[in-house]
């Protein structure tokens, strides 16, 4: 009984952990899901963005007390504005998705609110692009990765 318990719960930690990209692996899944050139956004900015936002973790999420919304997924994409979690005051589900969607291993929806997002609002959306990425060398992010 012990050792079911003991394998729940390490199934229950890796399940909360989500998937973690690797990078080339990511820039290829958004290659193929069309983020290159999206909107007039290169690949790199993309990475970028997806590396400082959540570390390429699907299951990433945190929490903002100020507005008490949450920021979901790969993009980090709030709760306030662009999907429903049922908790965030005011939301608006500009992508018409509950937040879990946002959440799987599987980024199509998260890929599609973002796709969203940026032919609304531009990559300047993100407020880490802006900071973290912006007037930068983004080469890195996908050399060597043949995208």
């Amino acid at each position: 009984m012990k050792a079911f318990l003991i394998l729940g719960l390490l199934l229950l930690s890796v399940l909360a952990q989500g998937k973690v990209y690797e990078r080339c692996e990511l820039a290829r899944t958004l290659k193929s899901l069309g983020m290159d050139g999206y909107s007039g956004i290169r690949l790199a900015n993309w990475m970028c963005l997806a590396q400082w936002e959540s570390g390429y973790n699907t299951r990433a999420m945190n929490y903002n007390p100020g507005d008490q919304s949450t920021d979901y997924g790969i993009f980090q994409i709030n709760s306030r504005y662009w999907c429903y979690d049922g908790k965030t005051p005011g939301a608006v589900n500009g992508c018409g998705i509950p937040c879990f969607a946002l959440l799987q291993d599987d980024i199509s929806r998260a890929v599609a609110c973002a796709k969203k997002i940026a032919s609304k609002q531009g990559i300047r959306a993100w407020e880490t692009w802006k900071h973290r990425c912006l007037n930068r060398d983004l080469s890195p992010y996908i050399r060597g990765c043949e995208v």
